[in-house]
């Protein structure tokens, strides 16, 4: 078994709160602060195209941790939010089809 230096793994988060990042050059990226169950993270994610930042508070959604920070225009994403392409290649989020416990980690 090769070893990782990284501790990655997929979680179950709550969005706190999203925003518009007009900070970057891309207009579709949010900033997202996460629940994992007593541990608050901040990620960074194109998600305007599909997503409306003022509808996803209180929203699950899949987290990658354990990658490292990222520092996106001054911000520090801590934490990949998982999503898929829809048929033109834009981000969807993966979400749980009902609501689990909070820092859940995937099998």
């Amino acid at each position: 078994m090769v070893e990782s230096p990284f501790d990655a793994e997929i979680r179950v988060g709550e969005v706190l709160s999203a925003e518009a990042f007009p900070e970057t050059n891309k207009p579709e990226m949010v900033k997202l602060r996460i629940d994992l169950g007593g541990e608050t993270v901040q990620s960074a994610a194109q998600l305007g195209y599909n997503h409306d930042p003022a509808e996803l508070p209180g929203r699950q959604v899949l987290c990658a941790t354990g990658l490292g920070t990222v520092r996106i225009a001054g911000f520090e994403s801590e934490a990949l939010t998982v999503g898929v392409p829809d048929d033109d290649g834009r981000p969807v989020l993966v979400t749980p089809d009902r609501e689990v416990p909070l820092g859940g980690r995937q099998y």
